[in-house]
Order: C-alpha cells, then sequence, then structure tokens
C-alpha cells in the first residue's frame, strides 16, 4: 500500500513541477508567431460559429484555448475584407492588445493570454498522465516514471505546452488514439471501442496530420493478426472479424466527433475575408490528393473547412523554403528533421535511448505487441516528416515524444531490473536531462544539447520555430530599457501581425518578407542603430536563397549582443537599399494589371535602389512586358536570369522555369 501511495505522489509532483515550469515561463513571454491567428478564429467560432477562418488548423485546439474569454466582455475589430490569413493575424493582435484598460477594455494582453495559455496547457497535462498510465500498463511503473519524468523535463514539450497552436493537442490526440487503440487490440469489446472512436475523432480535430493514424491502425492490425497467426499456427479468423468490426465502428465514431466539433455543418461561414474557392486551391496538389479531397468535397463526407485546411497546409508545405546548417533551401530536405532532433533531445535522452536500443536489440524485453504498437507509429510518423517539405521547427515531430520517452521507460526500466549499477547510468543520464532543462528557464525554446553548443548556437544551424518564434518582445523591452534605447530599427519575424510598440519598444519596422505583403514602409538612405534582426529574419531563409536577403551583409557579420539567443542586435550606420526596394516591388505587384504604368513607375525606382537586383528587375519586366515595352522587358528578364546563376541549386531550379516562361511568353508579341 505504501508502495502505491508514493507512486502516486511522485505522479503528482510531477504534474506540479510541470505547471510551474510552463506557468512561470509563459509569463515572460510575449504571443509567438502563430498565436493571435489561432485565438482569433477560435474566440469568433465560439461567438459566431465561424469556421472560416484559419481553416488551415482544426478547431478543437483553438476551442479549448479561448474558452476562458467567451464569458468576458472583449472588444473586437471590425473586418477589413483582407486575405483570411491576415484578417485572421490582424484580428488577434486587436483582441489581445486592445482591451486594454488604456483603450477602454478591461484586460491586459498580459491577463488574456495566460489565461489562454493556462487552458491549453490542458494538453500536455493529459498527455503527461497518458505517458505514465500507457507506460506501467505496457512495461511497469518504473517504465511510466522514467517516461513521465522526461517529458516534463524536456525542453521542447515544455517551449510548445502553452503556446496556442495545434503541435502540443496534436502529440496528445495522437498518442491517446493510439494507446486507446492498443487497449482495444488487447480486448476487443464496445466499450473500448467506442473509447477509442471518441478520442480518435478528437485527434483528427487537433491536426491534419492525424489523418495518419487511418494506415498506422490498419499496420498495427496487420501486425496484430500476423503475431496471433504465429503463435496459434492457424488463421485467427474470429480474430479478424471482430477486429475488423470493431475498426469499422472505430472510425465511425470518430467520423461522428469530427462532424461533431464542425458543429455537424458542411459549409464554412463567410467572414467578409478574401477565401478563394476550394476547387481554386488544388493546383498544386497530386492528382490522387486532388481527386480524393474533390470527392470528399462533391458528397459532404468531410466538413468543407476541414478538406480546405488539408489542401492549405500541403499549399503552404510546398512552397515553404528551409535554412539548415546556415544554408538555405527552396524546399525541405530528408536530413532536417533527424539532425534538429539529435540537437533538440538532450544529451540525457540521447543516451538513455542508446541504452533503450540496446536493452530491446539483446531480445530480452519480452513484449513484442507493446513494443511493436509504440515503435511503428513513431517509425512511420518520422518517416513521412522526413519526406515533408515544410522544414520549420522540430515542433512539427512533437508527436514522436511521447512513443520514444515510452521506449526509452521501457528499455531504461528493464535494465535497472536486471542490475543495480544500470541505475546508476540511468540515474545519471536523467540528472543530466533534468538539470538541462532548468538551466533554460524561462526561454526554453531555442534549446540545443551541449554536444551542438547549447542555445546560444541553435541559430546556426536551424530557424524559424526551432530558434526564433518571435516570442521576445518583453525581453527586449527589458533590453532596450536596460540600454536607454530611445530609437531604433527592427526587423520583426511576426511584424506587421504582431507590433514591438504594444510593448512599448521604441523600434520602427524594417521591412521583411510579410510586411512586404502587407504594407509599404520607406527607408531613409542610411538607417542609424541599433538594429535589432529577430533570428528568423536575419538568415533570410524566407526568401528561398540568400541572394534575396536584404540582411544578407549583417547575417554574414557577429552581432554586437543577442536578445533572448533569437534577436541579434548591430550598432552603427547602415544601408539597406534592397530593404528599401521591396516597397517599390510590392507597389509593382499591386498595380501590374490594374495601372500598368503606375507599376513600371513603381519598378523603376526599385531599379533604382537595385541596378542588379533580381525581385528588382524581375518586377521591372513584369511592368515593361505589361505596358507593351518586349524587348525591354527581356532585357529586364536578362538581368533576373544572370543572378539566377548566382543562387544555390534547389533556388536555380525554382526560379529558372519561371523566368524562362516569362521571357517565352514574350517572342510571340516580338514577332508581331
Amino acid at each position: 500500500m505504501r508502495r502505491s501511495w508514493w507512486v502516486g505522489e511522485a505522479v503528482f509532483l510531477l504534474l506540479i513541477v510541470l505547471v510551474a515550469e510552463v506557468g512561470l515561463s509563459t509569463r515572460q513571454a510575449s504571443p509567438s508567431w502563430d498565436e493571435g491567428d489561432h485565438i482569433y478564429s477560435g474566440y469568433m467560432n465560439w461567438m459566431h460559429g465561424e469556421y472560416s477562418l484559419n481553416p488551415e488548423h482544426p478547431p478543437l485546439v483553438k476551442l479549448v484555448a479561448t474558452l476562458p474569454l467567451v464569458p468576458l466582455d472583449l472588444k473586437v475589430a471590425p473586418r477589413e475584407g483582407r486575405f483570411f490569413k491576415s484578417e485572421a493575424y490582424y484580428g488577434g493582435r486587436e483582441l489581445l492588445f486592445r482591451n486594454d484598460p488604456k483603450y477602454g477594455g478591461h484586460y491586459s494582453a498580459d491577463t488574456l493570454l495566460f489565461r489562454i495559455h493556462m487552458a491549453v496547457f490542458v494538453f500536455a497535462l493529459v498527455l503527461a498522465v497518458l505517458l505514465f498510465v500507457a507506460g506501467r500498463e505496457m512495461f511497469g511503473t518504473a517504465a511510466g516514471l522514467i517516461a513521465m519524468t522526461l517529458f516534463v523535463f524536456d525542453p521542447t514539450v515544455v517551449a510548445n505546452a502553452p503556446f496556442v497552436a495545434t503541435d502540443t493537442g496534436a502529440a496528445c490526440g495522437f498518442f491517446a488514439a493510439l494507446y486507446t487503440f492498443y487497449r482495444f487490440v488487447k480486448a476487443m469489446n464496445w466499450q473500448r471501442a467506442l473509447v477509442c472512436g471518441v478520442v480518435t475523432g478528437l485527434a483528427l480535430t487537433t491536426k491534419h496530420s492525424a489523418v495518419m493514424l487511418l494506415p498506422i491502425f490498419l499496420l498495427l492490425a496487420a501486425g496484430e493478426v500476423a503475431g496471433r497467426w504465429k503463435e496459434g499456427r492457424l488463421w485467427p479468423g474470429r480474430v479478424v472479424k471482430r477486429m475488423l468490426l470493431g475498426m469499422g465502428a472505430i472510425a465511425a465514431i470518430a467520423v461522428f466527433v469530427l462532424w461533431g466539433v464542425y458543429s455537424f455543418r458542411y459549409a464554412m461561414h463567410s467572414t467578409d475575408a478574401v477565401l478563394p474557392p476550394l476547387a481554386g486551391q488544388m493546383g498544386p496538389l497530386s492528382p490522387v490528393m486532388r481527386g480524393l479531397i474533390t470527392f470528399c468535397a462533391q458528397y459532404h463526407l468531410l466538413p468543407e473547412s476541414y478538406l480546405y485546411g488539408l489542401v492549405d497546409v500541403q499549399r503552404v508545405g510546398i512552397d515553404m523554403p528551409t535554412y539548415i546548417f546556415g544554408k538555405v533551401y527552396a524546399h525541405g530536405q530528408w536530413f532536417y528533421f533527424p539532425a534538429l532532433l539529435s540537437l533538440k533531445w538532450s544529451v540525457g535522452v540521447l543516451g538513455l535511448l542508446a541504452l533503450a536500443i540496446y536493452a530491446f536489440a539483446s531480445g530480452k524485453v519480452r513484449r513484442p505487441r507493446e513494443v511493436f504498437f509504440l515503435t511503428l507509429p513513431a517509425v512511420f510518423y518520422l518517416a513521412v516528416s522526413i519526406g515533408s517539405p515544410l522544414n520549420i521547427g522540430v515542433r512539427h515531430v512533437l508527436p514522436l515524444f511521447p512513443f520514444v520517452f515510452a521506449l526509452i521507460g521501457a528499455g531504461a526500466g528493464w535494465l535497472i531490473q536486471q542490475r543495480r549499477v544500470w541505475g546508476y547510468v540511468v540515474g545519471a543520464l536523467m540528472l543530466w536531462h533534468v538539470v538541462d532543462s532548468v538551466r533554460m528557464f524561462p526561454n526554453y525554446l531555442p534549446y540545443a544539447n551541449v554536444l551542438w553548443g547549447g542555445p546560444a548556437k541553435t541559430n546556426l544551424y536551424f530557424s524559424d520555430s526551432a530558434t526564433d518564434w518571435a516570442h521576445q518582445l518583453k525581453w527586449t523591452k527589458e533590453w532596450v530599457d536596460a540600454h536607454n534605447v530611445k530609437e531604433c530599427w527592427f526587423a520583426y519575424f511576426a511584424g506587421p501581425f504582431l507590433l514591438p510598440s504594444d510593448y512599448g519598444i521604441p523600434c520602427k519596422l524594417l521591412p521583411t518578407l510579410d510586411t512586404m505583403s502587407e504594407e509599404d514602409i520607406s527607408l531613409p538612405p542610411v538607417v542609424h542603430g541599433p538594429v535589432l534582426i529577430s533570428y528568423g529574419t536575419l538568415n533570410g531563409f524566407e526568401f528561398g536563397t540568400k541572394l534575396r536577403n536584404p540582411y544578407q551583409r549583417l547575417f554574414e557579420r557577429k552581432p554586437d549582443d543577442v536578445i533572448a539567443n533569437g534577436v541579434a542586435v548591430f550598432y552603427g550606420d547602415f544601408e539597406f537599399p534592397m530593404a528599401a526596394a521591396i516597397g517599390y516591388e510590392q507597389q509593382t505587384r499591386r498595380n501590374l494589371k490594374k495601372d500598368p504604368q503606375a507599376a513600371l513607375r513603381s519598378a523603376q525606382s526599385a531599379v533604382a535602389l537595385m541596378p542588379e537586383g533580381f525581385d528588382a528587375n524581375m518586377g521591372l519586366g513584369d511592368a515593361l512586358a505589361a505596358t507593351g515595352n518586349q524587348a525591354e522587358a527581356k532585357a529586364a528578364y536578362g538581368v533576373a536570369l544572370r543572378r539566377v546563376a548566382e543562387m544555390e541549386p534547389t533556388a536555380q531550379a525554382y526560379w529558372r522555369p519561371i523566368l524562362d516562361k516569362k521571357v517565352a511568353e514574350l517572342v510571340p508579341s516580338e514577332r508581331r
């Protein structure tokens, strides 16, 4: 009895530690890049049943996160008829920051954000408990406690636990669905099928990647049948029949739950935002995927918002560049996630994983079903992620973590039972893991283990949410106050959807890829520092090539200071002609169809700043072609083509066909 109480106390203590880690650290961070988008869409879903804001992500996490806002008297900014993603991002910023008492509201952004973060944190708490329960059922109490401890003290887990994003929710839903399926396979009754169906349906509404549960369930079921066939030397016909019936029931219940989260409504409500039709968005998808989604849309098999999101996340992945090991690639790279995991897992976790592999390879951990049910989903998920073109952070493979921790718990628990000396080794590695995590408080996100040089070096190898998720504004405010900075410039990763001025930072915005598409920013010929640049902007990965990075010169220079391992500081006076040209390039694109002459004037201004600029000359070529100056357009395209030769190979493969097509389209006009 005493041992049982001790175990319960240990689990409770670990949960308290997790609450303290997340609660204390999230107070010190500002909103991350995507949170305003999720928060606004979740709140509008509660208040108006809208599913067309932020359809690229299913609604469950957003609904849980914004539940504390429902009873509050909040002001919502009027819509401005923008592109649906921009509408949600701007709406989220207004919802958080314009309900402050200084604007006549009742709640500061910090108050709202803390309530939201602690609500969405429930997914991490549930997953921590599930890890212990599953580990204990599969391999024993020691395995469950080891797995839970690794989870509670993992810097990546703690960093992502309070963010309003789909990743922790997906990790929870993914693990919960597969654990309940494991329990169904062990004892195939209707009660366990019902639980598995409900949990699977909820998992599908956390993130679109949860559709991987379908093939994983099928593979696990096939493995279970093969195992029973081998054990009994006979075809287990009755088992197969019960399993198929049960899986059919699980699928039906899951789809029912999915529809329930979408209010049993197919159509998205209109939002006064620009939302391209579903059919027009499927161009980049494979023929098989286009056919499948078209079929589901035609017969209303799944909610329209869910289908739209499936299309959108694939479109984003296809077009998203990546940054790894100091290089920019136009698309994702297969080695991205394996390398990133070797950086983001502590030396303690890596060492324990090696021990677990040894324990399983020895063949003495005789729990083949349990090992199979943990290993196959992890391997499958990692394989799909490796083949994915979207490489912007370890959070996209967060569902791997509970499976790996559970396997580590199993292997480490078995080793401890064999020899006492293994207990000291396991204890030392776990202590290393815990100390690594504690040292990262309160800024866990840029964590890197000592083998990679620690968190100060993460930006040298990876970008985006692996290093900088634009969550450092409070620390930046502390820095400018401590250095008595009254004027500065800031190339901020989340600008203009989040603003440094909301935290009293006296910096003017410098152009970035996102400001380029949202607003015009005029720069003087010389910018007087200090200049602050988010690491996610400094490497220019979103431009797909260093040739288009307006801050490449500073990227190649050592910063004079660094804020929160995510914002570089440079002192001095700087000229940013490529950045200054961005505004004119945007005006060129905006006016190309409605006013070609105005577009031409803007393009000429951009080329005046950047005579050999790639974007400037491509825009000039477009404007000249639109005004009928075919020969001059070809010359401008020729300048851009010469610059393509200086790009990285993946960028050349992306841009050369685009420019070749533009040049080819000029030929008929010249012959006329």
